[in-house]
């Protein structure tokens, strides 16, 4: 090694010792470690986000109360992102720069994500973000601790295939998802009768449901999300479409939003997710029991809680593991990353902040759960990109509809 190179190396080394001990420094200093919670707690997704951010907590409180992380307590900042992805970014631009945390919890609908992520990146800090979702991202400023398409909506769309039909009618509010499902679907031979954007604001779905009974299909595919929900399903009920008649598959209906459902509309269903409440494990018992214990025994336990949870806990064993909160150290810090999480035992991926995980297929019982009709035997491997199209096409393809569902918005608005 000549000497000019020995110098370099020497100067790089010392710069990196010097960073070092100037996290630790800063990190003494700290008396709390302050972390944001980022949800909506009003609007039409309050109904969905409240009982995360309420699982997020709860973590939260359980490992303050066994001393905390590194001896030092966690100070959570809970804010509003009121349903508007606008909102989301404001707030989460004010918990870095104001509040100076160190790490956000939150998120609901991909545009809330997509505007977080933008900030995060900006910034490099980390966002847990705890809620299926249509893939095609892979960022290094965000934990990704619920499903990719492979883990959700794949697996739900094939097992309808296998027992419920060929026929579909898709209706929801993510046209990436979409895509995702219509290759699926023409892969096996199955035919899609109908197809509608639904506008996460928007309660008219009368004509929906008149489409439906025109192209009787022999499912529904459903991504509606929030409280629009409420709102299809009675009338599907209305018009005299039963499960019986016309099932439905969905990928954003869970356990919190059947408790604001009249039942009756919703028995016989299904939905495909990685957690179910009802699953018959030691883990999951104890975790179900610990949520009724601290917000009361009514109330439900699902998917995003579940992810929301256990992110706290990674967070939590990055953070020892790297005796530092520094976003570059904890990020190397949660690969491979494994927790015994109430679906199973999770891990990080080895070359992405995505989840390895399980998924299940729920029909929706009278007493607002689920009967799990089926289960993958192992954790499946997360895949950003689904095998139907190439990276390229992915990436072609989900500009033009992103571009396409802000047009669609925008005319609903």
């Amino acid at each position: 090694m000549t000497k000019k190179w020995y110098f370099i190396v020497l100067i790089s080394a010392i710069c990196t010792l010097c960073l070092i001990w100037y996290f630790i420094i800063s990190f003494a200093q700290q008396k709390t470690i302050k972390v944001g919670i980022l949800h909506s707690l009003t609007g039409d997704l309050a109904i969905s986000e409240r009982p995360v951010a309420e699982a997020t907590l709860l973590a939260i409180k359980e490992i303050n109360a066994t001393g905390g992380i590194l001896g030092k307590k966690i100070e959570p900042l809970l804010i509003d992102g009121a349903s508007d992805e606008n909102v989301f970014a404001a707030q989460a631009h004010y918990l870095i720069t104001q509040e100076k945390v160190v790490v956000i919890f939150g998120c609901w609908t991909s545009p809330s994500r997509i505007m977080v992520k933008n900030i995060v990146e900006q910034y490099n800090s980390l966002l847990f973000y705890p809620v299926q979702f249509e893939g095609l991202e892979n960022s290094h400023n965000v934990v990704y601790t619920s499903s990719n398409p492979n883990q959700q909506v794949i697996p739900g769309v094939t097992w309808c295939l296998q027992h419920l039909g060929t026929k579909f009618f898709l209706v929801g509010s993510d046209l990436i998802m979409h895509a995702i499902i219509k290759d699926i679907v023409y892969a096996y031979g199955g035919k899609i009768v109908g197809e509608e954007y639904l506008a996460l604001k928007n309660k008219n779905v009368n004509h929906i449901v008149e489409k439906i009974i025109a192209t009787q299909p022999d499912v529904i595919l459903n991504n509606i999300e929030g409280e629009s929900n409420l709102i299809f399903f009675n009338e599907l009920r209305k018009q005299k479409i039963t499960p019986e008649k016309i099932p439905s598959m969905s990928f954003s209906v869970s356990e919190p939003e059947l408790r604001e459902f009249n039942i009756d509309s919703m028995t016989g269903d299904y939905a495909t997710w990685n957690y179910f409440e009802s699953i018959d494990s030691i883990e999951n018992k104890n975790f179900v029991k610990k949520i009724k214990e601290a917000f009361g025994k009514d109330h439900p336990v699902d998917d995003a809680m579940e992810a929301a949870y256990y992110g706290v806990y990674l967070w939590k064993q990055a953070v020892e593991k790297a005796q530092s909160t520094n976003t570059d150290l904890v990020r190397i810090s949660l690969y491979n990353q494994a927790f015994n999480a109430p679906q199973g035992i999770i891990h990080v991926a080895e070359n992405s902040l995505q989840m390895w995980q399980f998924t299940r297929v729920g029909k929706i019982r009278s007493d607002k759960k689920f009967t799990i009709l089926w289960s993958s035997k192992k954790a499946i491997q997360p895949m950003a990109y689904p095998p139907t199209r190439t990276k390229e096409e992915w990436d072609i393809a989900r500009t033009k509809l992103i571009e396409e569902e802000k047009k669609n918005d925008k005319k609903n608005s």
